[in-house]
């Protein structure tokens, strides 16, 4: 984490250097990718700029070194201007290792520049990535800048005075390329000196040989005279809002919002949870907590978290769990519970790949059936879904506002890109948020207890266990309307699922808003979750070339907006892109019976702006003036395109000199054709 205070600041920009940059940082997955893509990010966000991150994870725990699959990367897009992508294509490719370069390599924009380790690039090495040949030698990188010299003999030459041995000499070898990092692009060297020695003040001789391979990587970019691709390039703070900012991950700021969600209903916290990939690291950061009331407990397994986060409910606190796609599989039965004891709870699904374990590090959208739909008998529960990282926060405290009023089950939505991805956060002020304190049935009502009488929400009556006269009967099978007895009534069980399916139903969203473009008009692009920046960037593209296009962006997915039907039906077409085979296609079609059409995609991988934009193209006419048609459109029916470009530079314009500026060109918060 990082934070910093900003002021108000304009500053002229230099016209000869880009507005963005796209870096991505590969290699091993026990080269420090990860880390040094995240301490790349704090110094970025500490020199205020705005950015978006990708990391991108090997599902091995530690893979062969050297193989393909064994490659991690961490992709960051940076800018003097707002960001809302990770950005489609790098500028920069650090490939630490042969395999890392032929992963990666395809991303990388025509004129980008490749940074390699020409140490890494051994025979065998070559061999495991499966080249015939070096790559750096027989000319295969001719469209690219290449930057290619020896990262670990000078990683080794620069520890050298601290007597390690070469295996630990070569840990360092990913600090040596931040430094070289930090210099092409202008960044301070400080803070992670500061950072290097906190981490290691148990053993000061490595933290020492960081620090020193980190500055023999700046000193390398500062002193070296090459010819051509290395430039520093300098890259001024967005114009931002003062205030308290700092950078925030998906995890972090679910982990945030569901305990300020917690204080706004002035409740103790329990949170019952068990590891699993991507939704651990929401455990990990509440487990640092304690002192605003939140109680952590890992389980032996998912059935048990959720039960005992029931049961907390039960006890007065406000339960919660969360896990992804197979632990929620898991969790079914006992939310069924939930939504049949009519207690508050929220669950938090970090969605990934699937089916089964599928692809535990990579991203998805494909949990919105299990999500709106996915327990036995009629059991209908409100689903929310977060759009980015920061906006976490918001969708956690919403979730937990709807469950203590409602007295229900809520499912958050997030996905593995938002939970893992970093983006700069400004530090709301606490006293903007409405309280909904819960409350508490403390006597009878006209001498009755009738623990299952429903408010104007709809909501029944919360009791915690041990108040004097309140004793009453809890539990999964179905209790009377009324007095919460058992009842096998054929009648009494029609009324309670038309109650509990009427009280979801009824829980009041705000209506749905467009997010760029009209709210009428040829087409609607509708999106819910991370599909949220590469959306408004293409549709702010194609707005640009006067298309009559508009975003729609969904935060409410269960139940919808109450306006939802008649925005939808000012549209001729509507498209839907989403991270999998087209579900909430199926549902707004259910729902408001408008003739969507699905752009899916389901490789693992957010959807890039490119794609995005050609699928919004094939609905106008095209620059030859040839007729567009409304297609069912899907990421096999994309046709083929050169390496797209991020929201911010252009595929025609190398990384290295002035970098290329578009006539017209404007702030991201503008339409403009980038």
């Amino acid at each position: 984490m990082a934070t910093a205070a900003r002021a108000p600041q304009e500053q002229a920009r230099d016209p000869q250097s880009p507005d963005a940059v796209v870096v991505r940082f590969a290699g091993d997955s026990g080269d420090g990718m990860q880390l040094t893509g995240g301490q790349f990010t704090l110094s970025t966000a500490l020199a205020g700029n705005d950015l978006a991150t990708f990391p991108d994870f090997p599902a091995e725990i530690r893979a062969p070194q050297g193989t393909l699959f064994g490659v991690s990367a961490f992709q960051i897009n940076f800018g003097s201007r707002a960001i809302n992508t990770a950005g489609d294509a790098p500028d920069v490719l650090v490939a630490m290792n042969p395999a890392a370069l032929k992963v990666n390599l395809a991303a990388l924009k025509p004129g980008g520049l490749v940074i390699a380790d020409t140490g890494e690039f051994t025979k065998r090495n070559l061999d495991k990535a499966k080249y015939d040949s070096n790559p750096i030698e027989d000319g295969s990188l001719a469209p690219f800048d290449v930057l290619a010299f020896d990262i670990s003999q000078r990683t080794i030459e620069a520890v050298e005075p601290f007597g390690l041995g070469k295996k630990d000499a070569l840990r360092c070898k990913n600090m040596w390329t931040l430094g070289l990092a930090l210099w092409m692009f202008d960044r301070p060297r400080e803070p992670l000196h500061d950072w290097l020695k906190q981490k290691f003040a148990k053993k000061p001789e490595i933290a020492e040989a960081n620090i020193a391979a980190l500055d023999a990587g700046h000193a390398y970019g500062e002193t070296a005279e090459l010819a051509g691709p290395l430039k520093q390039v300098h890259i001024p703070p967005v114009p931002s809002e003062p205030g308290l900012y700092r950078t925030i991950t998906g995890a972090e700021a679910v982990s945030l919002g569901l305990v300020a969600g917690a204080q706004l209903a002035e409740l103790p916290m329990f949170f019952g949870g068990y590891p699993i990939t991507p939704a651990s690291a929401i455990l990990h950061h509440l487990a640092r907590l304690k002192e605003y009331g939140v109680t952590t407990f890992q389980a032996e397994d998912e059935i048990a978290a959720i039960c005992a986060a029931i049961g907390a409910s039960y006890a007065g606190q406000l339960g919660v769990t969360s896990s992804s796609g197979p632990g929620i599989a898991l969790k079914t039965e006992a939310i069924g519970l939930g939504i049949m004891v009519e207690l508050p709870l929220v669950i938090v699904n970090s969605q990934r790949g699937g089916p089964s374990t599928g692809l535990p590090t990579k991203t998805e959208q494909s949990d919105l059936y299990q999500a709106v739909y996915g327990r036995n008998g009629d059991a209908p529960m409100p689903v929310v879904s977060t759009r980015s990282p920061s906006d976490a926060f918001e969708c956690a405290i919403e979730a937990c506002r709807i469950a203590v009023e409602y007295m229900t089950p809520v499912m958050l939505l997030t996905d593995g890109y938002i939970a893992n991805a970093a983006e700069p956060w400004k530090v709301p002020d606490p006293e903007k948020y409405e309280p909904f304190p819960a409350k508490f049935m403390d006597e009878r009502e006209n001498g009755e207890l009738l623990p299952y009488k429903r408010d104007g929400k709809g909501a029944r009556p919360w009791i915690k266990p041990g108040t004097p006269g309140l004793m009453h009967r809890i539990g999964g099978i179905e209790k009377d309307q009324l007095s919460g007895n058992i009842s096998y009534d054929p009648a009494n069980h029609q009324a309670m699922t038309d109650a509990r399916k009427g009280k979801v139903e009824g829980i009041a969203v705000p209506d749905q808003e467009v997010s760029s473009g009209e709210t009428t008009g040829t087409l609607a692009v509708v999106g819910w979750g991370s599909t949220y920046g590469p959306i408004r960037q293409a549709v702010r593209r194609a707005i640009a070339k006067g298309c009559s296009v508009s975003h729609i962006h969904v935060r409410h997915i269960w139940p919808l907006p109450a306006n939802m039907g008649e925005l939808l039906a000012g549209f001729d077409h509507v498209l839907v892109p989403e991270m999998n085979t087209g579900q909430f296609k199926t549902v707004l079609r259910d729902q408001f019976l408008v003739d969507c059409e699905s752009l899916t995609k389901t490789s693992g991988q957010p959807f890039s702006i490119g794609e995005l934009e050609e699928a919004i193209a094939a609905y106008f006419d095209d620059v030859d003036g040839n007729e567009g048609g409304a297609v069912e459109v899907n990421e096999t029916q994309l046709p083929g395109r050169e390496s797209g470009h991020d929201d911010g530079s252009y595929p025609d314009a190398p990384f290295h000199g002035a970098g290329a500026t578009a006539p017209g060109k404007g702030s991201d918060e503008e339409a403009v054709n980038q």
